[in-house]
């Protein structure tokens, strides 16, 4: 088991080292995946993610991937709100183009899912799209309403997802089971909120920071772990558990020390595993054997990437295309939907892998959307000027 492990975290190390430079070559996780690819199903088969314990460890991977990115969700912002109803209606725009797209996709390449493919289309990927904000210092109205659109295409579509992939007589418990998690994560504010100010409380959080004993933490990973057990045993969301669990931890404001403990757990180790796991799980062979496979990975890029450009056109603020290239970023989404498909045998091996392919190739007008915010915001403001809000500044 150990060897094992010691070759996930090993194959882990190349996205951080692709990565690394002022000029990155591709994001951390693109060579997660990567190494995950060569050492699994597609070539060497020195990864075999179907044995113990990875299959846990890549569920907790996920969960803790989700919830980096609820964590960049601050309800309380003042760009979020802001831009909330501009980006309400990018959202709606992008979900109304998707469907004639996606069902004509489905029809046209004979893959089925055609309400799998709606959703992804109209999806975004705030844990890609956020970091990139935050290194390239963007800000400005079109920032705003960008992050107010990617938060609310993550949430809706995150929902919507698993539902396209469970049979119709598991949605009516799956969207109860949703519900909960949603209600559990409310009262977990509303408590919290009551709970965190009693001097009891302000001591035993004063007592773990100077014994080390990382209370906050345990309550957290404690958070997460309930809402993947209600997701589990009911068949609901798993990104909805995650992503929800990180919204409820950004409402307390924690401080740094835990902020870089959660940061330890998930990006040291298990989020990384996740994707070299999906990696090896994938079967890219069948991919570039697949015609029709490598068809649907094209489309699904170009779709996302014409459907939100058109939707940027309805958030009024310039650069608006730019706006769009970067909202079109997906590689969570297709990812979790590789991973749920292949486990529950909804999907095959190219269709897969063609969902993930098509996410990469997102990040290639995304990277282009970036770059021109950022010099649009470099020329909007001073050399000196702070131009990271503190509003979406969650784990670094």
């Amino acid at each position: 088991m150990f060897g094992s492990l010691t070759i996930v975290v090993l194959a882990g190390l190349l996205g951080p080292l692709l990565a690394a430079g002022k000029r990155a070559l591709i994001p951390v996780l693109v060579g997660e995946l990567i190494a995950g690819v060569i050492l699994g199903r597609t070539w060497i088969h020195l990864i075999h993610p179907s044995a113990q314990p990875f299959p846990a460890f890549m569920s907790i991977g996920f969960a803790m991937l989700m919830l980096s990115a609820g964590t960049e969700v601050d309800l309380a912002s003042k760009q979020l709100r802001d831009g909330a109803i501009r980006g309400a209606v990018a959202l709606l725009v992008a979900l109304v183009l998707s469907i004639p797209i996606g069902a004509g996709m489905s029809v046209a390449l004979q893959t089925g899912h055609p309400q799998l493919l709606i959703v992804l289309l109209a999806g975004s990927s705030a844990a890609v799209a956020f970091p990139i904000i935050l290194e390239r210092r963007l800000d400005g109205p079109a920032v705003a309403v960008l992050i107010a659109w990617m938060t609310l295409a993550d949430a809706l579509t995150a929902l919507l997802m698993p539902l396209t992939l469970s049979g119709a007589s598991r949605i009516p418990i799956a969207i109860l089971g949703d519900a909960l998690i949603i209600a559990v994560a409310v009262a977990a504010v509303v408590v919290g909120h009551l709970l965190f100010q009693t001097p009891l409380a302000v001591e035993a959080i004063r007592e773990s920071k100077h014994r080390s004993w990382a209370l906050q933490l345990r309550i957290s990973v404690l958070l997460l772990l309930l809402l993947a057990a209600i997701s589990e045993s009911t068949g609901a969301s798993l990104l909805i558990a995650g992503f929800a669990a990180g919204i409820v931890l950004r409402q307390f404001h924690q401080p740094h020390r835990l902020v870089h403990q959660l940061t330890g757990l998930a990006t040291g180790f298990f989020v990384p595993a996740f994707f070299v796991l999906l990696g090896a799980t994938l079967d890219m062979r069948s991919l570039f054997q697949s015609p029709s496979a490598i068809e649907l990975a094209i489309a699904m890029a170009l779709g996302a990437t014409v459907v939100h450009l058109a939707a940027s056109l309805a958030i009024g603020k310039k650069p608006r295309k730019a706006s769009g290239l970067l909202a079109s970023a997906q590689l969570g989404l297709p990812a979790a939907a590789a991973a749920i498909g292949l486990a529950n045998g909804a999907l095959t091996p190219p269709i897969a892998a063609a969902l993930v392919a098509g996410g990469l190739l997102t990040l290639i007008p995304a990277s282009v959307g970036a770059a021109i915010l950022a010099r649009t915001s470099a020329l909007g403001r001073p050399p000196a000027a702070a131009t990271v809000p503190e509003e979406v500044h969650a784990d670094a």
